[in-house]
């Protein structure tokens, strides 16, 4: 399994924002990671409207966690931001067109497997994604003055 670029950006958002007291600009995070910063607006406003940030505009603004990060859940955000309903044809009842749906037992099986990755990440909130800020931080000040991992 693997997840879409639009996850893997909302989740560093929201570890980014989880290690700062203070709003963050697009553009901050943005250079902090070495991703475009186009792409991370569209992933700021899906965050904000599933209500995981608040956005603030104008001068001083930024973003900011729109709730405490122990309450929000990796498995919820993961939910959020995937289509999983799609995550093969057969999945989708409305456009599958597999000639042996139902007559095989992949969908089953992949339904657990889906479910059981989901319920593991639901173990986990986003303070457990960040357990050291200090390393964190270090971290990603030595990726934004190198341009690489340290």
């Amino acid at each position: 399994m693997r997840l879409s670029l639009h996850t893997d950006y909302a989740l560093r958002v929201l570890m980014y924002l989880a290690t700062t007291d203070e709003l963050a600009s697009v553009d901050r995070i943005a250079d902090a990671f070495g991703i475009s910063r186009n792409h991370l607006m569209k992933v700021a406003r899906n965050l904000a409207d599933c209500g995981y940030i608040e956005a603030k505009r104008g001068r001083g603004g930024g973003l900011a966690l729109a709730m405490p990060k122990n309450e929000i859940s990796v498995g919820q955000v993961v939910r959020s931001m995937e289509s999983l309903s799609g995550f093969v044809e057969c999945f989708t009842p409305e456009t599958n067109s597999c000639p042996i749906a139902g007559a095989c037992g992949l969908q089953g099986a992949l339904s657990l497997a889906v479910g059981d990755f989901l319920k593991r990440l639901d173990g986990y909130s986003l303070q457990d994604l960040v357990p050291d800020r200090n390393r964190f931080e270090a971290r990603l000040r030595g990726m934004s003055s190198q341009g690489s991992e340290p």
